[in-house]
């Protein structure tokens, strides 16, 4: 079997062209070593000592036990344990409720979001900065810094319980546009509908992606990706102007300025000492003042941006343009 780092780097290669669907992802569900390369990625995580609802934790895991899961994916008899559901505090003094999941299923997930992440990191939004390679809250908001200039609007949006109200059947359909193996597909789908234990009572999951789950946050990307992929295309058509105006207000002090300046260059020999001075400082004060103007003109109609940054279920929108410009792109 092939390494597990040469099928990653194969899927990746596929990855930007969109018209490419990945079949037979399954079967890497077979391959030892994809087991082994994701124990080392999570075994040294917190919680791995912590038992789900089937009392196993990651004490006595070997081959066998690895070989035994790649016998049920063989006969397709794996099914994910519903998650142990606890709660734990937020910043704002609530609770947020975290599904902890056995240590089998954990160790399938990270195999299944390898994959995942191979075939849709390369084709993420830039705008995105959520649960992802070398992206942060920081990078976010030096993004924010370098590509917000200018903004005058802000539309702020909180996708209020986005993880818990993820529709399963729209993910599916986004991931079968680029995923042509059911088999694969039906994995997933065991996934979403494990469901978890609370005080010993079982409750289905008919929405949102597994709290506390290693696939949650890659699955809720795929399934933001369609937000940043709209709001890419509403930009297009919003944004018009190659640049903005010149400030009239910068535009006539310039030009004052430059006055003075070719006066005092014509009269430099008939000028005495202290108009010379007067001149000069009447000058400096000028360029000191034209420092602090906006060169260009803020209302200027003929020119509208639209900048977007979004980490996880927060995005911030910002508008270059009219209050109604904004207004717009908040109904919108």
């Amino acid at each position: 079997m092939r390494s597990p780092e040469n099928v990653l780097e194969s899927l990746k290669s596929k990855a930007c062209n969109k018209s490419y669907k990945y079949e037979r992802l399954y079967r890497n569900l077979y391959n030892p070593q994809f087991y082994l390369l994701a124990y080392q990625r999570i075994q040294a995580k917190p919680g791995n000592m912590t038992a789900g609802t089937d009392g196993k934790t990651i004490d006595g895991m070997g081959m066998a036990r690895i070989n035994a899961l790649i016998e049920k994916m063989r006969d397709f008899s794996y099914q994910p344990n519903p998650a142990r559901r606890t709660y734990i505090p937020k910043s704002n003094g609530k609770m947020r409720p975290l599904g902890i999941p056995s240590f089998d299923d954990k160790l399938i997930q990270e195999v299944v979001r390898l994959i995942l992440e191979s075939i849709y990191e390369p084709t993420f939004s830039d705008y995105s900065h959520g649960f992802r390679i070398n992206k942060s809250c920081h990078t976010a908001l030096k993004y924010v810094q370098k590509y917000f200039t200018g903004t005058k609007w802000f539309v702020e949006g909180d996708i209020k319980g986005c993880f818990d109200n993820v529709d399963h059947h729209v993910l599916i359909d986004i991931l079968r546009k680029r995923i042509a193996d059911e088999h694969f597909i039906g994995l997933l789908w065991k996934f979403l509908k494990a469901g978890y234990m609370e005080d010993w009572n079982y409750h289905n999951t008919y929405s949102g992606t597994p709290q506390g789950s290693i696939i949650s946050p890659i699955l809720a990307n795929i399934y933001m990706n369609e937000l940043d992929n709209y709001i890419a295309e509403y930009a297009e058509k919003f944004n018009c102007g190659n640049r903005r105006k010149i400030n009239p207000a910068f535009k006539k002090k310039l030009d004052v300025c430059r006055g003075k300046e070719q006066r005092l260059k014509r009269n430099l020999s008939k000028m005495s000492e202290k108009e010379k001075e007067g001149l000069i400082a009447e000058i400096r004060e000028l360029r000191r003042s034209l420092k602090s103007m906006p060169y260009s003109d803020q209302m200027d109609d003929s020119y509208k941006r639209i900048c977007y940054v979004r980490y996880a279920d927060d995005f911030l929108i910002g508008v270059i343009g009219s209050k109604e410009d904004a207004e717009q792109v908040k109904q919108e």
